[in-house]
């Protein structure tokens, strides 16, 4: 069985389950899978019942695709990504962004939990992603193409769409919210960043950091959804404060700002 059949009886596996296929889907980061649980008449569906979908092991990423409304849409909430960094192939860590482009996707929203590279960011910031840097030693399009996924040599322009991206500022404002704009470069992880790294990522143009996001947006964008990217900056970089890192200063800052981060993504939906 080819990687095309085992995406296509993924997506098959979840269309049996849904009453109504979803045309929007969200991709949630660390400690960001609350909004999930938010969704109404909703089917959960836990990753280790899908026909050959990775594990989500990471500590603040559930496991699960929830299908359920919000405001009267339709959407996928994917609760929990696979990363480079735990030891898959790129095709492991899209396989799940290849499912929602088959079962008819249209817009695809990823949001991560980042470090600020940008100095006036404040913690709990959402930053909307203008762009990407690509700094993970891989791109998910390498290899042979498979046409049915999409053309050989995508065009990546535009690979977070402006139109979704002035959606969301305008969902931003009706909450009172204004959203720094910023470049999101993605590392290999699993370490944190050196303040050298740190240092040389601010000096090209990154005003944010993870280890995520860009190999799904790539493969989006090869298959032609529109793509938002929303970073919640969770802690700044190595060097900024005179702190260490930690995983758990991640989680509570997602806990803190969960209310604010689930009331932007309703204002994008009902716009949408």
């Amino acid at each position: 069985m080819d990687y095309y059949d085992k995406v296509t009886q993924a997506a098959d596996a979840v269309r049996a389950q849904c009453q109504v296929v979803p045309q929007i889907a969200i991709v949630l980061g660390s400690g960001l899978g609350d909004f999930a649980n938010s969704l109404t008449d909703a089917v959960h569906m836990p990753y280790g019942q899908l026909p050959h979908w990775p594990a989500s092991k990471v500590i603040g990423h559930e496991g699960k695709l929830v299908v359920g409304t919000v405001k009267g849409r339709t959407v996928a909430a994917l609760a929990g990504r696979s990363h480079l960094y735990e030891g898959h192939d790129m095709g492991t860590v899209t396989f799940a962004v290849r499912v929602l482009g088959l079962l008819g996707v249209k817009t695809l929203i990823l949001t991560n939990a980042a470090g600020g590279v940008n100095t006036s960011f404040s913690q709990g910031a959402l930053m909307v992603i203008d762009d990407h840097i690509n700094l993970m030693g891989a791109n998910p399009l390498a290899g042979p193409n498979d046409e049915r996924f999409g053309p050989r040599f995508p065009d990546m322009t535009e690979v977070y769409s402006s139109r979704l991206r002035k959606i969301a500022d305008q969902a931003g404002r009706a909450i009172h919210l204004l959203l720094p704009h910023g470049i999101y470069a993605a590392l290999l992880g699993p370490s944190y960043e050196t303040p050298a790294e740190i240092r040389y990522l601010r000096t090209i143009g990154a005003d944010a950091v993870g280890m995520s996001t860009v190999p799904e947006a790539l493969v989006a964008r090869h298959m032609g959804l529109d793509v938002l990217g929303i970073s919640c900056i969770t802690n700044m970089a190595a060097g900024v404060l005179p702190q260490p890192l930690d995983h758990a200063e991640v989680m509570e800052t997602t806990r803190r700002i969960r209310g604010q981060f689930i009331a932007l993504l309703e204002g994008v939906i009902v716009q949408l």
